[in-house]
Order: C-alpha cells, then sequence, then structure tokens
C-alpha cells in the first residue's frame, strides 16, 4: 500500500481523537509566550493517539497536529517529551499542566493527515 493510501486510511481512523476521553497536558511558558503540549488518546488505550501543539499567546485556538499513531505504543507520549526537552532547551520553562477546551480550527485535520503536512514525523507501517 503507498503512503498516501495509509495517511488516507489514517485521516479516516483519526478524526475521533478531538474528542479525546484520555489526555496528558504540559504548559510551557517563555516570558510572555505560553505553549502547551497535549498527548490526545480516543480511549484508555495508549494508541490511537495524536499529540497537539497550541501557541495560546499567539494564535489562541489554533492547533498543529505535531504526530499521531494508530499501533506502536509509547509512540505519542515518547516524541510529546523530546519535543518538550527540546523546548526546554530553548529556554522554555514546562510543566503538567491542566487541559483546556478549545474550539476546533476552521482547517479541516483530515485533509492535513491525508497530505502529511502536519504529521511528517508519524509513525510508519
Amino acid at each position: 500500500m503507498k503512503k498516501g493510501h495509509i495517511l488516507v486510511f489514517l485521516a479516516a481512523a483519526l478524526p475521533g481523537l478531538a474528542l479525546a476521553q484520555g489526555s496528558e497536558t504540559f504548559q510551557c511558558s517563555h516570558g510572555d509566550l505560553q505553549r502547551r503540549v497535549e498527548i490526545l488518546h480516543e480511549t484508555e488505550m495508549s494508541v490511537p493517539c495524536e499529540v497537539h501543539y497550541y501557541k495560546d499567546t499567539e494564535a489562541p485556538g489554533e492547533r498543529e497536529v505535531l504526530w499521531s499513531a494508530t499501533s506502536q505504543a509509547g509512540y505519542c507520549e515518547e516524541k510529546a517529551e523530546a519535543f518538550i526537552a527540546k523546548l526546554q532547551g530553548w529556554g522554555w520553562d514546562c510543566g503538567p499542566g491542566e487541559a483546556q477546551e478549545s474550539m476546533p480550527d476552521e482547517t479541516d485535520d483530515t485533509e492535513a493527515l491525508a497530505t502529511g503536512e502536519d504529521s511528517a514525523d508519524d509513525e510508519g507501517e
């Protein structure tokens, strides 16, 4: 199966993550700037999952889907932890945060997943 077909399949399988039942949130600050990283799970299982990134002070309510996984347990957690470590290396102060209600942005995540725009670093098959 071609990568494009796999991404289209993933796009069809993941839209329910917007209403995730389980999530872990990290809040980062650097001066007056705020960032938020969330690991979202559709169920209590570790997959499927997505890592969402918010620039709360510059673009409130807008999110980026940095990574997603459908079969590799721990993938989203590993990617989120590495990303948070990178932010801290750049001088950001990060720690556990509270999940926030956010309205989905106007863009269709299904299209982004299908084109691979937001998930260039996704797990492969």
